[in-house]
């Protein structure tokens, strides 16, 4: 019996991301997920108790499955990059999923613990890894990591639009570009360190004051300097 309630979890888990994906919660329809899933509306308030509830449990799964199936290697975030962007490319429900959440659900929802443990301990990895020498210091840790997820949702996060302008690069180039992309970031300091101190305080997440913008000199005083470097 614990074996067929397991099922029915994850029949509907699985139809509710394809719904999620395509419609939001707003738009999805539980009538929907249920008919896809070969089961009834009762049952998804059995085991969720609501279509929010039902979102988080789809969300926290994606979580889940792409900590697992992509770890990160501290001393080959270029691959770590990589791997991401795969992920992207053949699951690209991942990202709408990701945008939905952000839209509706961010701001009103207690933050998912999988994910910030599962951050937190990729910022340790980096950390440890700096202090061992495998990995540059001229990036705080968080920075670092912010630095590597966006740039391997880079082509997830354009919009149709500029995927014309930009004209029709294979998979293969789009992936080089940005595992080369992060080995740049890696392979030499900034010019400017404005962001070192920067960056978010753990675990409050608490802006840190990076001492910008400057004050402005008063009128007829000089300054050598009131920007930071480009």
């Amino acid at each position: 019996m614990a074996g067929e309630a397991q099922t029915t979890r994850e029949r509907l888990i699985e139809a509710a991301t394809q719904e999620f994906a395509a419609h939001g919660i707003a738009g999805g329809r539980v009538e929907r997920i249920a008919r896809s899933a070969r089961s009834n509306k009762a049952q998804i308030y059995y085991y969720f108790g609501s279509k929010e509830a039902l979102f988080d449990a789809v969300f926290e799964a994606l979580v889940v499955k792409a900590t697992q199936e992509i770890p990160m290697d501290p001393g080959d975030l270029p691959g770590y990059a990589g791997r991401l962007f795969d992920g992207y490319e053949e699951l690209p429900e991942v990202s709408r999923l990701a945008a939905w959440y952000r839209l509706e659900r961010a701001e009103r929802h207690r933050p998912v613990q999988s994910i910030i443990s599962s951050s937190l301990d990729k910022i340790d990895a980096i950390e440890k890894a700096q202090k061992s020498g495998l990995v540059p210091d001229h990036f705080t840790a968080t920075d670092l990591l912010t630095l590597v997820l966006t740039l391997a949702a880079t082509w997830t996060a354009q919009t149709p639009e500029y995927h014309f302008v930009a004209g029709k690069s294979s998979r293969g180039q789009r992936r080089r570009l940005v595992t080369d992309s992060v080995a740049a970031l890696l392979a030499a300091p900034p010019r400017s360190r404005s962001l070192e101190g920067g960056g978010l305080d753990r675990p409050s997440g608490k802006a840190v004051d990076t001492g910008w913008p400057r004050p402005v000199p008063a009128a007829g005083a000089t300054a050598s300097r009131t920007a930071p470097d480009a």
